[in-house]
């Protein structure tokens, strides 16, 4: 049975984008679209779900966790998430691929791999930390080559993470960004330049403050991907 791109929308509040954007996916993919309007869809066949969002509330997480049917936020399946008023990608928009490489989540990556291939795209690859309990114990501050070790580290981590995928998909080049910052903030900071970004999530919990704050900010589409972690 042939899979296809399903497109959620609410009556009250159509949401073109999302339909424009799924359209433009399914080309990409080579399978039809499917929108349903109101009823709680069936997610059966569905290789994604895409949704439409307010764009830039306050309150924007919790807005449209509440409007979207039970159906669609307990989905095994990626959910993309598309904000109001999105305009078609940029030819040089990258995916950017936020992930914990302590514990990469495989269809994590490699949804955000195969979106980049798909898109001839770069993969811009984001992995944050941030100093042990110890850095307290300096009264003046972190000495610089305990930091740059921590830090080499934490490259190291990620490098390793990535490495077979990048050997699955050698024509995806790849940015690999370690960053001592909220994951939240730099994600957010790097939507900026991206056409796509994609995070990880537990099937059918509650969106984390990733999510809240890429809907929030983000003027792209946000997809939120159930994580299976490598083992």
């Amino acid at each position: 049975m042939q899979r296809v791109i399903l497109t959620w929308t609410d009556p009250s509040a159509p949401s073109p984008s999302a339909v424009d954007w799924a359209e433009r996916e399914a080309r990409l993919h080579g399978v039809p679209v499917r929108v349903v309007q109101g009823s709680p869809p069936d997610p059966g066949r569905a290789k994604m779900i895409v949704c439409g969002v307010p764009h830039g509330a306050r309150t924007a997480g919790a807005e449209t966790g509440s409007r979207l049917p039970a159906a669609v936020r307990a989905a095994d399946r990626p959910l993309v998430l598309v904000p109001d008023g999105t305009a078609p990608p940029r030819p040089s928009g990258q995916v950017v691929l936020g992930t914990d490489a302590r514990h990469p989540a495989d269809d994590v990556i490699a949804f955000a791999f195969d979106s980049a291939r798909r898109r001839d795209a770069l993969l811009h690859v984001v992995h944050t930390w941030s100093l042990p309990s110890c850095a307290a114990e300096w009264p003046f501050g972190v000495p610089e080559r305990e930091r740059a070790a921590w830090e080499e580290h934490e490259v190291q981590l990620l490098a390793d993470a990535l490495r077979p995928w990048r050997e699955r998909y050698p024509h995806v080049p790849v940015y690999e960004d370690v960053t001592l910052l909220t994951p939240a903030r730099a994600l957010a900071h790097h939507a900026e330049r991206a056409s796509l970004v994609v995070v990880g999530a537990d099937p059918g919990t509650g969106w984390g403050e990733v999510v809240r704050t890429l809907l929030r900010e983000a003027a792209c589409p946000v997809a939120v991907v159930p994580a299976r972690t490598t083992p």
